[in-house]
C-alpha cells in the first residue's frame, strides 16, 4: 500500500509551465547574443569580487528555487567575471573564442542529449561525417580512424595508448612488464606536459619519458635523439614512440616532423604528432612542406577548441590504422553486443576507439561550424592570424623597450620590456609585474613563458576577433605600464 501512496505523487524536473521557462529562455538568448556582441566593449578580464567568491559558496540547496532567481544570480556572480577568452585582446596559454553558432549548436545538442557512444541515432552518422571531413582537411588516409574527444591533452594520451598497445600485443593482458624492459618515449624538451601525464597514465612513467634538448629555434635536437634511442636501447630499455610537436606550446616551432618520422621508421618507432594547435597551421599553403608527415604519421592530435574558435570543448585524434586503433580499446560486453536492428544496432560503437562510454554530442558544432563557414573561410583566417603576429613583431622591432624573445613562426610570439639596465632577474620580475597589471587594468590578456631563463610576455593568436588595433594597444599598454614602473 506504501508503494502506491508513493506513485501517486511521482515528480519531474520538466518545468511546470513552458511558457514561463520559455520566455526566461529567449532572454538568455538574447543576454548572449548581447554578450558576445558587445565584448570588445568591456575589459578583457574583471577579477572577480568577494561578493561574487561569497555568494559561490555557499551550502547545499535543499529548497528549489525559480528559475528566474537562479539566472539572476548567474548575471550577477558569473556572467561578469568570465575567463576573458571571448574577447579580442585574449592571447593566454592557447584558448579560442568560440562562435555565436557554435552556442547555439550546443544548445541543440543538450537538448537532444544523446549519449554519442553507441546505438542507431543520428549524432553517431554526424561524429562519422565529421571525422571523415577531419582526414581530408589533412589529406589524412580514407582508411583511417578518428574520435572525437574533449582536448588535445586525452587526444594525445589516446594516441599514446595505441602506441603502446600495438608495439606488443601482450601488453593489454600482461602489462609493460611483457615487453621485458622499461618501455621508452622521446619528445623534446619543449613538448606540452599533457605527454608526462599520458607516461603515468600508461604505466611508462615520467623518467622514461625523454625530453631531448632542443636548438636555438626550439626544435628538437634530432643527433641527440637518436643518440638517446641507441643508448637506451643498449642499456636494455624498450623504445617505442617519438613524439613530434606541429607547434609547441612556448614558441610555436615546429620539429623536422619528416626526420622524426623517418627516424622512427629506421628503429620501429610509433610516430605521433602533437598539433594541438599548430596542425592546423597546414591548411596554409605556406606551411604545407613543414607539416606535410602530418598525412602520414601513425596518429595525430588536435584541438578544434583552438585554432579553428569552436567552443569548448572539442578536440580529436586520428590514427592512421583503423584496425590498430580498435585493437586497443575494444573490449567485448554483453551489454554492448550489436543487434541486427533496433537502437542497438547501427554503426561500430565510439567506445571501441576511446576511454569514454558516455560523450556528448560536441560533434554537432563541428558539422554545423564546418558548414555554416566552410574550410576556405578558415584558411583565411588563420592566414590572418599568423600576418597579426607578424604585424605584432614588427610593432615590437620598431619600440626602444621592447625585445622579442622568438621568432614569429606561426601564430606565437614572445617578448619582454627592457629599458637595457637592468640584470634578467630584475628583468624576469619586472615583466611579471607587467603582465599582472594588463590583467588586471583589463587591457589584453597574453600569457607568459620562461625562454632560456627569461620570463617572456607570450601572445598566441587563435583570436578570429583580433584585429591590428588590438595588438597595437597591447604594445602601447605594455610600454607605459612598464616605464611607470621604472
Amino acid at each position: 500500500m506504501k508503494i502506491f501512496e508513493t506513485l501517486a505523487y511521482e515528480e519531474t524536473l520538466d518545468p511546470e509551465d513552458w511558457k514561463v521557462v520559455r520566455q526566461l529562455a529567449h532572454t538568455m538568448v538574447d543576454d548572449m547574443f548581447d554578450y558576445l556582441e558587445n565584448v570588445k566593449n568591456r575589459p578583457v578580464w574583471t577579477p572577480i569580487t568577494e561578493g561574487a567568491k561569497n555568494a559561490l559558496n555557499q551550502p547545499l540547496p535543499i529548497e528549489p528555487m525559480m528559475p528566474e532567481h537562479v539566472y539572476e544570480e548567474f548575471k550577477a556572480h558569473i556572467l561578469p567575471f568570465n575567463m576573458g577568452n571571448v574577447h579580442p585582446r585574449f592571447w593566454s596559454w592557447v584558448n579560442g573564442n568560440g562562435t555565436a553558432m557554435g552556442m547555439m549548436a550546443d544548445m541543440l545538442a543538450s537538448g537532444m542529449n544523446p549519449n554519442n557512444t553507441i546505438g542507431e541515432h543520428a549524432g553517431q552518422y554526424v561524429e562519422r561525417q565529421v571525422i571523415t571531413w577531419l582526414k581530408a582537411m589533412f589529406n589524412y588516409p580514407s582508411v583511417g580512424s578518428g574520435l572525437l574527444v574533449s582536448g588535445g591533452s586525452v587526444a594525445n594520451i589516446t594516441a599514446i595508448i595505441v602506441a603502446r598497445n600495438h608495439f606488443d600485443q601482450q601488453i593489454r593482458n600482461a602489462g609493460n612488464a611483457a615487453v621485458g624492459g622499461l618501455l621508452t618515449m622521446y619528445c623534446s624538451s619543449e613538448t606540452h606536459n599533457c605527454m608526462m601525464k599520458a607516461a603515468d597514465v600508461i604505466g611508462v612513467g615520467s623518467d622514461n619519458l625523454r625530453k631531448i634538448p632542443v636548438d636555438s629555434d626550439f626544435q628538437i635536437n634530432v643527433v641527440a635523439l637518436e643518440q638517446a634511442i641507441l643508448e637506451d636501447k643498449k642499456a636494455g630499455k624498450v623504445p617505442f614512440c617519438i613524439v613530434g610537436n606541429a607547434g609547441t606550446v612556448n614558441t610555436g616551432a615546429i620539429d623536422p616532423l619528416s626526420t622524426l618520422q623517418n627516424l622512427a621508421t629506421e628503429y620501429g618507432l610509433w610516430f605521433h604528432v602533437d598539433g594541438a594547435f599548430g596542425a592546423l597551421a597546414k591548411l596554409d599553403a605556406a606551411f604545407g612542406e613543414r607539416l606535410k608527415a602530418i598525412e602520414t604519421a601513425d596518429s595525430v592530435a588536435f584541438d578544434l577548441h583552438k585554432w579553428m574558435y569552436m567552443n569548448y570543448e572539442v578536440g580529436c585524434v586520428l590514427v592512421r590504422d583503423e584496425n590498430i586503433h580498435r585493437s586497443a580499446f575494444a573490449q567485448a560486453a554483453s551489454y554492448l553486443a550489436h543487434h541486427e536492428r533496433g537502437l542497438a544496432s547501427g554503426i561500430e560503437p565510439r567506445s571501441n576507439f576511446g576511454l569514454e562510454l558516455s560523450r556528448n554530442f560536441k560533434a554537432l558544432k563541428v558539422w554545423m561550424l564546418l558548414k555554416e563557414h566552410g574550410i576556405e573561410k578558415y584558411r583565411r583566417l588563420i592566414r590572418q592570424n599568423i600576418a597579426q603576429i607578424k604585424y605584432l613583431s614588427e610593432l615590437i622591432d620598431n619600440q626602444m623597450f621592447l625585445e622579442r624573445l622568438s621568432e614569429p613562426v606561426m601564430n606565437v610570439l614572445c617578448f619582454r620590456f627592457n629599458p637595457k639596465n637592468m640584470s634578467d632577474e630584475h628583468l624576469n620580475m619586472l615583466n611579471k609585474e607587467i603582465l599582472m597589471r594588463l590583467h588586471e587594468h583589463g587591457i589584453a590578456a597574453p600569457s607568459y613563458g620562461l625562454l632560456n631563463g627569461k620570463y617572456a610576455i607570450r601572445v598566441a593568436n587563435v583570436n578570429h576577433r583580433s584585429r591590428k588595433e588590438d595588438f597595437e594597444a597591447l604594445v602601447e599598454g605594455v610600454v607605459k605600464l612598464g616605464q611607470e614602473l621604472i
